[in-house]
């Protein structure tokens, strides 16, 4: 039996429902209170699922990472809130880990980040660009708000941020073809927010910044260490920057090219 943490779990979540049942299941014993902000269309029965660990259950249309999750925030009643993606697992740990920081947090702590650990390819990957990938996701509600730039929406914090060392367990891109197909749509929306904050593709960004991300990745980072996820995540990582800051040069040339999508959802 675990005692019930003063802590509102908020998601934001599309079709999810082969997948967000361990994430709630992490937070269900203890949390006072789940939210989970649903797109309005999505019928697989993530909504029914959500509802069987306690959940309250919003549908909304699509309005963005930052919009979603600014949404969701405000709907939780809780002092301290945790967000949560429908791939992420509070691991034992770290459910300790919360406890003690919340209980103990004087009142200049407005937040705590933590670690990600992802598992790629039946491994978990620790080394490289992906680790430790530190997540500001416990925070005061009223220290902090959704800012940041789409698809990548952050915690925006008033005060202190302190840091815990136990792993959010992160379940993302189970194989390289889950991997691939986000590569498009991340993509489309750094190339739209690219255009409103004046951002522009240079010669030297198309010719350096895709080579020193698998450089950076592999050898300073020490991707190599995670084996062959390793070497793919880093050249992954770098195929990615060619393609945004190819897509943006050639939006710079015809404003209106064919084939490309702005729209992006949770994949």
């Amino acid at each position: 039996m675990h005692e019930t943490l003063p802590i509102s779990v908020y998601f934001v979540s599309g079709a999810e429902a082969h997948r967000i049942g361990a994430a709630l299941k992490s937070v269900h014993p203890w949390a006072m209170e789940i939210v989970v902000i649903l797109q309005h269309d999505v019928t697989d029965g993530t909504e029914e699922l959500a509802r069987s660990y306690g959940a309250q259950v919003f549908r909304e249309p699509w309005k963005g990472f930052i919009g979603q999750k600014a949404s969701a925030l405000v709907k939780t009643s809780s002092l301290w809130t945790l967000n949560l993606d429908a791939d992420e697992v509070i691991s034992t740990e770290l459910h300790a880990e919360i406890a003690r920081a919340i209980s103990t947090a004087g009142p200049a702590i407005g937040a705590f980040s933590f670690p990600r650990c992802t598992q790629f390819l039946g491994r978990w990957i620790r080394h490289g660009d992906w680790y430790p990938d530190r997540v500001i996701r416990l925070a005061r509600k009223d220290r902090v708000h959704w800012g940041g730039e789409e698809p990548h929406a952050r915690l925006e914090v008033k005060g202190q941020i302190s840091r815990l060392k136990a792993d959010l367990l992160h379940y993302s891109n189970e194989s390289i073809s889950r991997q691939i197909a986000k590569i498009g749509p991340y993509s489309s929306a750094f190339v739209e927010a690219s255009k409103k904050s004046g951002r522009r593709a240079r010669w030297i960004d198309l010719l350096f910044r895709p080579a020193w991300r698998f450089i950076r990745g592999y050898l300073l980072k020490r991707g190599f260490l995670d084996g062959l996820p390793g070497y793919y995540i880093a050249w992954a990582n770098a195929f990615t920057v060619a393609t945004r800051y190819t897509m943006l040069r050639t939006i710079e040339q015809d404003p209106v090219p064919k084939g490309i999508s702005s729209e992006h959802k949770p994949l």
